[in-house]
């Protein structure tokens, strides 16, 4: 029997749950962010597919959003809710007998055997829609990466099957940024090569690229490019391997003192976090978003693993400390990274 891995993503997952409880919404433009109020400061967390035709999506700034779709309704963001309908849809999974790794609330990735993979698809489907009431796209393919990216190809509610034989046929002349693992800012990188598609960067030299992009990025990209992944599909629990709190600020902070008393507060509670999961930070991350919307991030190594308090908001300030701008600010982040 050949072996398969099938990618399971739940289609606009949110907004699809806040339709479930509020049927008269259906086939409107549904927005779920923030407090629900476009005219506060906060990003779309899911947009549904009626107001993603207006080009709203996730991370767009929900006053951007109200802007191009007046029309939507603006709902916020219920994370209890989301979990239990999420802990339904991976329970139903699980019913398969299958391995089962949970990738977050909407998606997962399945390890199955057979000669019948679409066959399996559609009973997924099947079941997580009677279970759940939610629809969900189903990505067949010979190893994680092409299953991720068929998802891709079967949205919404549909099945669609990616393997080697297919790779360059269905992405080869797509741009790079097409990967899973590509975004904007290497897809530049990479343009300003001379390398603009798929295809040519799996025809690409890896040793050239590791001199150019660096010993593992280089290869790597080149292993992405054309297809490969071996990792297999488990079903261990994952691990965070971070904690972080942020706040987006209805008014931008001034005044540099009450950002440092922010970032002071936003430490305590990431350290009040860590020591209820008897969790250890070996670094801790600032994230400054000054106004409009530049954002850059600082970090500081901690001299031992720690969840203490005291010790995260000092690093946290001596991160902040070496922010050389002063402008207005608009969001500020605080994230532990952990002890592996």
């Amino acid at each position: 029997m050949t072996s398969w891995v099938l990618h399971i993503d739940l289609d606009q997952f949110l907004a699809a749950v806040e339709v479930l409880r509020r049927p008269e919404l259906r086939g409107l433009p549904v927005i779920v962010g923030g407090d629900g109020d476009p005219a506060k400061r906060g990003v779309v967390s899911t947009a549904s597919y009626e107001a993603r035709a207006y080009g709203v999506h996730s991370g767009l700034p929900l006053r951007t959003a109200a802007r191009r779709c007046p029309d939507a309704v603006f709902l916020p963001v219920d994370r209890e809710v989301y979990e239990a309908a999420s802990a339904e849809v991976m329970t139903t999974l699980r019913t398969f007998g299958a391995v089962v790794e949970v990738l977050g609330w909407d998606e997962a990735f399945m390890a199955v055997d057979g000669d019948a993979p679409e066959a399996v698809a559609e009973e997924i489907r099947r079941r997580v829609r009677e279970a759940t009431g939610l629809d969900c796209s189903v990505g067949i393919g010979d190893n994680k990466l092409r299953a991720k990216l068929a998802t891709g190809f079967a949205k919404p509610d549909g099945v669609f099957r990616l393997t080697a034989e297919t790779w360059f046929a269905t992405l080869g002349d797509r741009p790079t940024d097409a990967l899973w693992g590509i975004g904007r800012k290497t897809a530049r990188r990479l343009g300003r090569l001379g390398i603009d598609t798929v295809r040519g960067l799996a025809d690409s030299d890896p040793d050239e690229l590791a001199a150019r992009l660096g010993p593992v990025t280089g290869p790597w990209l080149v292993r992405l490019a054309r297809g490969g992944d071996s990792s297999p599909v488990t079903g261990t629990p994952h691990a965070a391997r971070s904690r972080g709190r942020e706040t987006t600020y209805q008014h931008d902070l001034d005044d540099w003192d009450e950002v440092r008393e922010e970032v002071a507060r936003l430490a305590r509670r990431v350290a009040e976090e860590l020591a209820a999961e008897r969790r250890l930070a070996a670094r801790v991350v600032v994230k400054v978003r000054y106004a409009p919307f530049t954002t850059r991030t600082r970090g500081q190594v901690l001299d031992e693993a720690t969840a203490e308090a005291a010790a995260l908001e000092r690093a946290a300030l001596d991160a902040l400390g070496r922010f050389t701008g002063r402008r207005p600010v608009r969001l500020l982040g605080v994230r532990a990274e952990l002890e592996r």
